[in-house]
């Protein structure tokens, strides 16, 4: 009985993947210049090695992002707790911008950053998918130098 069970999830397995593959040599074939299935699908454990890299790495950028915004919210603490050493209120005021315009800063920094991350590993990405295959790649980079501003 089980054993019946596990061959039909294999042959649902089996059909689910070669409706997929039918799916995308249709869609494949809509760009010009594109008529087979991208060797990338050959050597899937590769793609995956060098997408982990990607991924690790944009996620070491974003520790090292939050670490600065710890810091800096730190900072911003601990100077709050100065602020009743300030002799006037203007006093006070020009710290408090002072602070204010260093986390904006940060903030603008840390966005800025995540920004050009993430858009650097989605380019990686789209690299490593179109590795060997000149036509998506020519498409890819067509498409990226559209989106910039002029």
């Amino acid at each position: 009985m089980f054993e019946q069970a596990l061959e039909n999830v294999r042959k649902m397995s089996d059909s689910t993947i070669a409706m997929q593959q039918e799916i995308f040599n249709k869609w494949a074939r809509l760009w010009p210049g594109v008529s087979a299935m991208p060797p990338v699908f050959a050597e899937p454990m590769q793609v995956r090695k060098e997408w982990v890299e990607v991924v690790g790495d944009l996620i070491k950028r974003q520790r090292e992002s939050l670490e600065a915004q710890f810091s800096v919210g730190l900072g911003n603490i601990e100077e709050a707790f100065h602020l009743v050493e300030a002799q006037n209120p203007e006093e006070v005021r020009s710290k408090i911008v002072a602070r204010w315009q260093k986390t904006f800063d940060c903030l603008r920094q840390t966005c800025e950053a995540q920004a050009r991350d993430f858009q650097a590993a989605m380019g990686k990405g789209v690299e490593i998918m179109t590795k060997g295959f000149p036509a998506l790649k020519c498409v890819a980079t067509t498409t990226a130098k559209e989106k910039q501003p002029a």
